[in-house]
């Protein structure tokens, strides 16, 4: 397979051109005017961030993103689906008060904000991928219902995948709730006993009959659980919980077989910012010191290539004094891995091309 291009502008600014304009610049380098928009739903898939936590992208590049497809005749929206762990973003209401809270209102950055799996994080669409581990990938149906998708991915850590990048945002990112599960578990969903009221909520949104209540307790029968993850969107205390018990070199295989689900079939573009390189995921409600200074912006129609990229960038830079990199110490040759030890980011993108979902070798093209 021939190298994909990859296309990269640092992060220096000046009185006459500001990054805003740089990020113009770089995308529309990178081609996606080639991108056929006119009258088209185009998704921009991002992480609106958790409250409390400051690494997330500013709303700022957002509209840039959202500006250049309306310029291009398009009609694009904001999107994310629901979590899948208890916070500000489990259900739609929330999630969309955390997105304005953060910055990413229509005002703001020119477009709405739709949460792509819906109100509790049920409405998703079933995709046919028949990869090794997901045979039908469970996406939001916003997401799929867009002509056109669009990534615009805050490179950072992450403690499960070594880090979270353009098919972290995609993949995961894009998941429903019953998709999230399946990413992250090889089990079934539980009951906290300890939490649960027994009020019968999850009961009544059983399809399949696997919720019992006794003594006001309720209980999985897992022989006939299908994992559709309705009872811990329904639970009104957080008593249901995933099991997340994924080996994770599996999740990132997963994450890159949803990755596919999403990308498949359809025009697509991905943009990763490499700034606030924190080294934790940005659903964490505060955000550590980055591990590495910040680096610059990145484009490509190939995820994968990019995702190598925006890798060998940080790896190429040295480590913030004080910040976790820093503090460990250093026997991977890889500051992700160094970070957080138990992860390899590498079975990702093996994965992912094995998929045909793109190339780690490219060549990449600064834009000044």
């Amino acid at each position: 397979m021939a190298k994909s291009k990859v296309y990269f502008t640092n992060l220096r600014a000046s009185f006459g051109r500001n990054l805003l304009q740089k990020l113009e610049k770089l995308i529309k380098e990178a081609g996606i005017g080639n991108i056929d928009f006119q009258n088209k739903y185009a998704a921009i898939k991002i992480h609106f961030g958790e409250p409390g936590n400051l690494a997330f992208l500013r709303p700022n590049y957002a509209k840039v993103v959202a500006d250049v497809v309306k310029e291009l005749g398009g009609k694009p929206f904001l999107t994310d689906c629901n979590t899948l762990y208890v916070g500000r973003r489990k259900n739609a209401l929330d999630h969309l008060d955390t997105a304005y809270e953060n910055g990413f209102s229509p005002f703001s950055t020119g477009c709405h904000v739709l949460i792509g799996d819906g109100l509790k994080g049920t409405d998703e669409t079933l995709v046919p991928i028949d990869g090794d581990y997901v045979k039908e990938a469970k996406i939001g149906a916003a997401i799929m219902d867009a002509d056109v998708f669009i990534s615009l991915t805050h490179f950072k850590g992450h403690e499960a995948t070594g880090f979270g990048g353009c098919l972290k945002n995609i993949g995961m990112g894009c998941g429903s709730r019953a998709g999230k599960m399946e990413m992250h578990s090889s089990g079934k969903p539980h009951v906290n006993q300890q939490l649960c009221v027994g009020c019968g909520s999850c009961q009544k949104d059983c399809a399949h009959s696997a919720i019992t209540i006794t003594d006001r307790k309720a209980s999985i029968d897992h022989s006939k659980c299908v994992g559709c993850g309705r009872c811990i969107g329904r639970c009104p205390v957080d008593a249901v919980e995933a099991a997340s018990d994924e080996a994770n070199d599996i999740l990132n295989c997963k994450i890159a077989e949803y990755t596919w689900a999403v990308v498949k079939d359809r025009p697509c573009f991905h943009i990763s910012l490499v700034v606030d390189v924190s080294p934790n995921c940005d659903c964490h409600s505060e955000n550590d010191l980055p591990i590495v200074p910040d680096v610059g912006m990145f484009a490509s129609f190939d995820p994968i290539a990019l995702d190598q990229a925006c890798a060998d960038a940080v790896n190429a830079q040295p480590s913030v004094p004080g910040s976790i990199l820093d503090e460990r110490e250093r026997c991977h040759h890889d500051h992700f891995t160094d970070t957080h030890p138990d992860t390899n980011w590498e079975s990702c993108l093996e994965h992912g091309v094995k998929l045909g979902l793109g190339t780690r070798e490219y060549e990449l093209i600064t834009i000044q």
